[in-house]
């Protein structure tokens, strides 16, 4: 990811968060705290499945690359691809958790 696409990503995400703060002075109240439960919801599973694709892709490659040298490591070698999808299931729990 290059520096450029992180700005990028880090505007959208602040983007966003203001939205769910830009409200009526007299509206604060259970509705105001709901949004933005339901907002850091979203964004923890959303972000968190962004990071797990990421982090796949590259794993998924190198895994590719190993087998075709050495297909005896192929089980060994596929847990490390399935460690980076506890970040949707992290992701999960935080929105149940949150809503």
């Amino acid at each position: 990811m290059t520096k450029y696409n992180k700005i990028v990503l880090a505007s959208l995400v602040l983007a966003l968060a203001s939205t769910g703060l830009a409200q009526e002075a007299g509206a604060a109240g259970d509705e105001t705290y709901r949004g933005l439960r339901a907002l850091g919801a979203g964004l923890a599973l959303g972000l968190g499945a962004v990071g797990t694709g990421i982090a796949q892709a590259r794993i998924g490659s190198s895994l590719v690359g190993a087998v075709a040298e050495d297909p005896s490591k192929a089980g060994s070698l596929l847990l490390y691809f399935l460690i980076p999808e506890t970040l949707v299931i992290f992701g999960f729990l935080a929105l149940f958790i949150l809503n």
